[in-house]
């Protein structure tokens, strides 16, 4: 049977699962790179949906792990960065993480080459252990992902979410940041939610097609983010755009008020995404104030609010480092039934320049 967007993104509760209770596979040879080496920095690299991941990978090693991360696009950190402009750090103290799940993205295959050459720790999870990207790096470690064959990436997403976390808590565990118990008591919160994610999807269609008929007749799409989810408004831009294409852009939330805000008619359509970060009280304030140009507001939390049938509130709650895998698949239906409902084949890519990836043959 032919894979499908759709089908993908609703087998997300099982292959989730299955990530959790298997994750030694990649989280063992992760945390040992930090057990031999005095880590001080991490890079995080990847294109399209990996690099949305790179965002919330690099806010999760500062916010959890206390340690200094960011999130770069391959092509521009290697034109125009250095891994210390400080002078102070040794090779082995900076680590290089790629973020690919074909394994086959030139950009990122291009910088972790870089990387290693030049002598620092590299590192890349991947769903294709055989791709050239493996190939490129000391340690290669497996993206529980199984095959995602469409061009849209759905499931993919979400486990290198998952990933990435259990990389920041197990770290945390090893660096003494967390305790046996929180670390203990994390695992838990991860596995009662990852225990009700059939929920999370099933809430995340009920909204969209209560919703649908004025999503699919606005004339522009924002979605709004802050803190953790800046990434989850990246990742939310990217699916609508690839598969739906409808204009769209994605603001941090503060920024969307200093101009954008002038082009505002009712046909516009905002989404607001966020919980427990500091923002969380401004995001309500500029929610009555925007009502007030449009009706099409929608906010996408799983924090109790005010909410009528435009607002999509989880009824599964986590904190906000785990709330992430959660949001973006209200965007996920958006974009797939969206554009199944428009006649838009979400499993043909119409654009067949090979610019962004290495052919299979040359992987």
């Amino acid at each position: 049977m032919q894979q499908t967007v759709i089908g993908n993104m609703k087998s997300q509760p099982e292959v989730l699962k299955y990530t959790l209770e298997n994750q030694k596979v990649f989280v063992e040879p992760f945390v040992e790179i930090f057990k031999k080496h005095d880590i001080r920095k991490v890079f995080f690299f990847g294109s399209g949906t990996s690099y949305n991941v790179s965002q919330i990978a690099a806010y999760y090693f500062k916010q959890i792990v206390g340690i200094d991360a960011s999130a770069q696009y391959p092509t521009v950190y290697k034109n125009y960065e250095k891994p210390d402009w400080t002078g102070m750090l040794n090779n082995d103290q900076i680590l290089y993480v790629a973020i690919s799940q074909s394994g086959t993205s030139v950009s990122t295959c291009e910088v972790m080459e870089y990387a290693k050459a030049n002598g620092y720790l590299t590192l890349a999870i991947t769903g294709n252990l055989e791709s050239r990207i493996a190939k490129l790096v000391d340690t290669a470690v497996h993206l529980l992902v199984g095959e995602e064959l469409t061009p849209p990436e759905t499931k993919g997403y979400t486990v290198s979410v998952l990933s990435v976390y259990l990389w920041a808590i197990a770290v945390a565990k090893a660096k003494g940041v967390y305790t046996e118990a929180r670390y203990e008591e994390a695992l838990g919160e991860t596995k009662a939610l990852v225990d009700k994610f059939q929920t999370v999807v099933e809430e995340s269609e009920a909204w969209y097609d209560r919703n649908k008929g004025s999503i699919l007749g606005s004339e522009r799409l924002y979605v709004l983010g802050y803190g953790v989810d800046y990434g989850s408004m990246l990742e939310g831009v990217l699916k609508i755009g690839e598969m739906l294409r409808l204009p769209i852009a994605g603001y941090e939330l503060e920024e969307f008020s200093h101009g954008p805000t002038m082009a505002f008619n009712t046909r516009q359509t905002l989404f607001f995404i966020g919980s427990d970060d500091a923002e969380y009280e401004r995001m309500m304030e500029f929610r009555r104030a925007y009502l007030k140009y449009t009706p099409r507001i929608h906010v996408i939390t799983c924090k109790d609010m005010d909410a009528d049938e435009r607002d999509m509130v989880f009824s599964v709650k986590a904190n906000k480092y785990l709330a992430p895998l959660m949001y973006t698949v209200p965007f996920q239906f958006v974009a797939a039934k969206g554009a199944k409902e428009v006649y838009i084949d979400t499993n043909i890519n119409p654009f067949e320049e090979p610019l962004a990836h290495y052919p299979a043959e040359e992987a």
